[in-house]
Order: structure tokens, then sequence, then C-alpha cells
């Protein structure tokens, strides 16, 4: 017994000293990566061309099944937008069954089938197979294309693409991908309401017949299915697909900016610039930088523990988050670092991103950086293979790429393998720190200046086109521009004979009725607007004796004294009438184009520091558009006579808490009749 104490103790005192001299401050140094055992996709090849992998998943009683084509990018020019349609119009029947047809069979038996232009998907029960590659098999080989459906894609197009004219993240995309790629290259070009209103049936079908062959198709299975029986079911059902010449299409290399430049689009409202640091890089899964670049940017802004995160949002505190990306692509790809930040900070911001980028390149990486990226990648690729599809892109990619059998097998092994040298080599082949475009989407008026410390500033409209360069007449003031108005819609006496108002609109939000109610009673400072969804009171604001309160579905809240100052510059029926005489400042900031439409920016501020901006166009003298960093942007058409004064009967309402434009159109408008207090209330 004494003895087998004193080897315990004896073991302890040995396991004490060991634990005594380990580094705890340190994280313990990995072994080598391990080889993965990836389950190998089994192929075949029809004799129509079509390339078919299977992996075999046994794990759920489901099988899924990945077309896709492999096409060259296609220019789309005076169609762009065409290829977002296709898919769906795939799915808007076929010969033998109407688009609800298809969609009840397709819900009977719990699948799912998607398209797009360059792929269709089916996923189902194993016991389903059938029924669902039936179901498939008639959506890609004998769609109708309804005339109805291309109506309702491209009305929806339109109404989409309404609202990302004015949203930062998507005016940043366009504006990025034009100033890197150009308009004439299949990822630089946008589509617009004139490509969009291009688009005929004729086209929808002429892409589908060119490019939806065999020949260029890939085809992968997953599921509980071994080879033999997928050659079964795709002889059955894809064997008669015939072959067909697709064509092809080369695209010259876009060059990198001579040296560092500064695109801007100015949107006045915004409250933050949405900043994007870009340069195009050749870089495609399997090139020699590839796994290596992974790694340089999963330092640079791959997360949150990555250099720009660590510096613009947790030491600066300009953002909630900085990343950055370098993308893999057949053709051409981008290095990127982007943010979102306050508009004060922006130049900060700006200077933080090229210093991060410089420092990188330069002075390159360390150890411990390197360690954490490859465990964060290696985690990230591990989990990744939790997913049954993963096998099967990974069998795409290995075709697609032309790539070594074993590649991803013995990715971990090729991750973990490379030095800080190899990273900081990478750094240096792949970026050129003074060549990068930096595109900034933000206030002009507040941030131009600032950022020409960092090259030209070159300014671009919201669509990713160069903005046009406008002159304004040289004696033009705001005092003049607010007069042209007034004398546009009447002059200022029958202006002024106008004291009270009673405005209803009516609209429609993805299918729910609206009506906007506005009371102004200008001559006793009193004001009332109401919104109301299906006849229920959802939002009610009202000024009257000096004091202001918002109601949102019956809670109210009296205004500060900032939030009445700026609602009583929201007051006025005519506002440019009174500005002057309750001491409201006008400022012109030049012309800008409105939509298309040149027009005079005047900013309207209290003393207290409230702003609103107005637009009034340079040939009619006519408002049309109004601007809140708060409640978003109004654009007013329609102009009619009414008591002697062009009033706008339809207003376009673009406002952060809407989804979707807001078409309002007046249904009822009363002049200089009787308001009570119950009125406003």
């Amino acid at each position: 017994m004494k003895k087998y104490i004193v080897g315990i103790l004896v073991t302890l005192l040995a396991t004490a000293v060991a634990v005594a001299q380990v580094d705890r401050s340190k994280l313990p140094s990995s072994g080598p990566a391990p080889e993965i055992k990836i389950g190998e996709a089994e192929s075949f090849t029809l004799p129509n061309g079509l390339k078919v992998f299977v992996v075999k998943n046994t794990k759920l009683p489901r099988v899924s099944f990945t077309l896709v084509l492999e096409r060259d990018p296609i220019l789309e020019g005076e169609k762009a937008g065409l290829s977002t349609f296709i898919g769906e119009m795939m799915l808007g029947g076929t010969k033998t069954r109407t688009k609800d047809q298809l969609d009840q069979e397709i819900d009977f038996i719990g699948a799912n089938i998607s398209a797009s232009s360059t792929s269709v998907s089916a996923t189902s029960l194993k016991k389903h197979q059938g029924k669902v590659l039936d179901l498939m098999a008639d959506v890609l080989f004998n769609p109708i294309f309804p005339q109805a459906e291309l109506d309702k894609l491209k009305k929806q197009s339109l109404t989409g693409l309404a609202t990302t004219k004015d949203d930062p993240q998507a005016i940043s995309s366009r504006l990025s991908r034009a100033v890197v790629f150009g308009k004439n290259h299949p990822y630089g070009e946008t589509e617009t309401e004139k490509t969009i209103k291009n688009i005929t049936l004729e086209d929808v079908k002429a892409y589908y017949q060119t490019y939806f062959k065999p020949n260029i198709a890939y085809l992968a299975i997953v599921g509980d299915m071994d080879k033999a029986e997928a050659q079964k079911l795709v002889t059955q059902y894809f064997g008669k697909w015939k072959k067909g010449v697709v064509p092809t299409f080369t695209y010259p290399m876009p060059v990198r900016a001579a040296k560092q430049a500064v695109a801007l689009v100015d949107r006045s409202s915004s409250v933050q610039s949405v900043i994007d640091v870009t340069q195009p890089v050749k870089m495609k899964i399997g090139d020699p930088d590839y796994i290596s670049s992974r790694l340089l940017n999963q330092i640079l802004g791959g997360g949150s523990a990555s250099r720009l995160f660590m510096n613009l949002r947790e030491d600066k505190g300009f953002t909630y988050g900085a990343y950055s990306s370098i993308d893999a692509d057949k053709l051409v790809g981008t290095i990127s670092a982007s943010a979102s930040v306050r508009t004060e900070v922006t130049d900060s911001a700006v200077y933080e991103f090229i210093y991060e980028i410089k420092n990188l390149v330069e002075k390159g990486v360390t150890q411990e950086e390197l360690d954490k990226a490859k465990a964060e990648l290696a985690g990230s690729f591990g989990r990744s293979l939790e997913q049954p599809g993963t096998v099967a892109n990974f069998a795409l990619n290995t075709a697609r790429y032309n790539l070594p059998k074993d590649y991803y097998a013995t990715y971990l092994q090729k991750l973990n393998s490379y030095t800080v040298a190899d990273i900081n080599a990478t750094a240096k082949r792949l970026i050129e720190p003074d060549k990068f475009v930096i595109t900034t989407v933000g206030n002009g008026a507040e941030i131009k200046e600032k950022l020409a410390q960092f090259g030209e500033v070159v300014e671009y409209d919201n669509m990713g086109e160069p903005a046009k360069k406008l002159e304004a007449e040289a004696d033009m003031t705001a005092e003049k521009v607010l007069q042209n108005y007034l004398n546009a819609i009447g002059g200022a006496t029958q202006v002024e004979a106008i004291k009270t108002a009673k405005i209803s609109m009516d609209a429609n939000v993805m299918g729910t009725a609206l009506t906007i109610s506005f009371v102004y009673d200008s001559q006793n400072g009193r004001y009332g607007q109401k919104l109301s969804i299906a006849g229920n009171v959802m939002q009610k604001t009202t000024l009257s004796g000096g004091k202001g309160s918002v109601s949102m579905q019956g809670k109210v809240q009296e205004m500060n004294p900032e939030q009445l100052a700026e609602a009583q510059l929201n007051s006025y029926l005519f506002p440019e009438a009174v500005y002057k005489a309750n001491g409201y400042t006008a400022t012109l900031d030049g012309l800008k184009d409105v939509d298309g439409k040149p027009a005079y920016k005047v900013v309207i501020a209290t003393a207290s520091g409230a702003k609103l901006i107005n637009y009034y166009a340079q040939d009619s003298g006519l408002k049309i558009k109004y601007e809140n960093p708060a409640s978003g942007d109004t654009f007013y058409s329609d102009y009619q006579t009414q008591n002697g004064v062009l009033i706008p009967m339809a207003w376009t309402i673009k406002s952060p808490q809407i989804p979707i434009p807001l078409e309002a159109k007046v249904t009822s408008l009363q002049l200089n009749v009787p308001v009570t207090d119950e009125d406003i209330k």
C-alpha cells in the first residue's frame, strides 16, 4: 500500500513540474495538419456532354440535384438585367403545367425547385426523387415563358431599382463595380429603367435556347444514391437533352488606377459615409496565391479580430465593423476594404484604411496573426464539411477549375504549410497600395474637400455614371431660387392668399392601402399630419400653441426643442414664403442632377441648427425634391393649378422606414377652409 501511495506521489510531482514549465501566456503549438478524409464524388459523362458527380450520403433520407451551366459572363448592354429574369421565367409554367399547378405539385411532396440564368436545382425526400426529377426536367425542357410573368417581373424590377437608387449600400456597390471594371465589362454594367424596359419575351427565349445546353452543364447529386442508380436516373431524365454550340466571350483585364483616386457620390441626406477602398485582382480558385490570399485577407479584414476591425471599430470607434475581401473569380475579382462610418470621421477612416493596407504590404504580418488566421480558416473549413453539399461543390470546383484530385483532401495541409514570409510575399504580389480607388457615398458638402488629400475627387451619380457638369448662373443666389419658385407656382400674392389647407393622399405599399392626411393652418402656427392603414391611425404629428407631439400607435411623445424646430420647418404648405420672416437662413449649394434634371440645391436652417434641403428645377423653378436625413426624400410631380397656385398632386416618398418607394396621389384638396382643433388633432 505504501509503495502504491509513493508511486502516486511521484507521478503527481512529475506532473506538477511539467505543468510549471508550461508557458500559459502562449497558445500550445499545433501538430501537423491531417489529410481530410473527404468522400470522393463518383462521376460520369452522358453522350450529350452532361458531366455528373454523385456524392452518396445516407445520413438523411433526402436527395438533391444541382445543375450548373459553365458559360462566360455576358455583357448585356441595352438589355442589362435580362439574366435576372431567366430563372423566374422558367418557373412561370411549362407545356404541361401552369405556374400554379407546378407550385402545387412541388409543395405537395415537400420539395423545392429553383432556377437562375445559370442553374436549376431540386431537393426532395428520397422516396419522391422520381417525381421531383420529373418536375425539374419539365422546368428545364418545357418552359413556356408567359408574357404576363415577364410583365410582372419587369414591374417588380423597376420598383426594386427605384429603391436601390437611394440605398447607400446599393449605390456604393454600383459605383465600385463601375470604377473598377468599367461600364463596358459584364461586372461593371448596371441595369436601368431603360434597359429593363428594353427586354422582350424574344430576348428571354433566345437566352434560354442559346445557353441551356448539356455540353456546358454539370449536375451534382447528393443523397442516398450510388453511381449505378444515378446513371439510370440521369439517362432517363436528361439523356435526350441535345447538345449545341454555345458562344464564348473574352474581355480585357481591367487595369488598376495609375494612382490613388477618389470616386464620390454626393448623397446629402446621408449621416454616414459608405467607403470602399478597392482595386481589381486576377485570382481564381487553385491559383498559387489563392490559399495564401485567404490567410492574408483574414489578417487584414476577415473578421472581428482583424486589423481593420480592431483599428476602425475597437480603437477609433468610427464604425460598427470594417472588413476586407479578396475575391476569387474565373474572370477577374477585386481586393476591397469597406465600412460605413460617421460623416465627420470619413477622411480619418479613409486614412486608417490606407495605413493598414500599406502597413500590411510594407511591414508584413506576425507569426501570431498567421497562427490565428490558420486556426480560424481551418475551423471554417471543418464546419463546412458538415454540409453534404460541400463535397458536391468540391467536386464541381475540381472539374470547373481543373484542380488536382486531392486539392480539398490536402487543403488543411497546404493551409498549414504557409510561413510568414509566404504571406508577406503574397501581399506584395497581389496588392498595390498606391493604386486603389476610394469610393465614397455620403454628404458631399461635408466630405468632398477633406477627401481631396487622398487623390483627385471625381463625382458620380447614383447609377455609377460620371456626374453631369452643371453650370449655375453666376449671379444665382438662394434668395433668387426661392423667389423664382414662388413666381413659378403663381406669385407671392396668390400664395399668401392661401391661409389653410386640408390634403388627403392615397398610396399602396406591397398591397397595403395607406392614407396620408395633412392639415395646414399657417396663419395660427398649427399643423397636423396623420398616417392611416386600412382605416387604423398608425402615426400622427401635431403642432399647436408652440408645442408639438408625435403619436405612434397610440403612444404620445412630446417633441424636444430641436425636434419642434425641425417640425415647424415642415408645417407650412408654402414655407418658401415665410423662411425669411421666421428667421430661417437659406444657402445655395450649387446645381445638382436630380434624376436627370438640373436643380438648385438650397439648404434651409433654423437658428437651432435644424435643417432641410430643397431642390428646385433650373428650367421651371418648381420644387422637385425635399430631403431630410431622418425622414428620407420626397419627390414632387404632376403640378396642377388650384386656386391660382400650382400644387404637386403626386409625391414619391422614399423613407428608411418604408421598404419600397411610396407613390402617393392627392385625392382630396381643400384650400382656405375652416380648421378646428379637432382637425389638427
